[in-house]
């Protein structure tokens, strides 16, 4: 059975980066368009949403890969036998 393996304190404060610099952009994505754009006067179309979508499932990946990561056996076994 694999083991989980413990994330470092880099890539966890790698990862806050990550969250805090999304939170900022989205924000600042969302003004702009509220009121530079004039949404809350008139209708229109949300295009940051394709965006906050994207870039948010790149978040859930990076949460992923930070959280649910597992050593791999048969690497250490790769590596073994290519050493020698």
């Amino acid at each position: 059975m694999p083991t989980k393996k413990a994330p470092t304190s880099g890539e966890k404060s790698k990862f806050m980066l990550h969250v805090v610099i999304f939170i900022l952009a989205n924000a600042g994505l969302w003004l702009y368009w509220y009121y530079g754009q004039g949404a809350k006067d008139k209708w229109v179309y949300p295009w940051g949403i394709w965006i906050t979508a994207a870039w948010g499932l790149s978040l859930l990946g990076h949460w992923a890969s930070l959280f649910t990561n597992y050593e791999d056996a048969g690497v250490k076994e790769y590596l073994k036998q290519k050493n020698n």
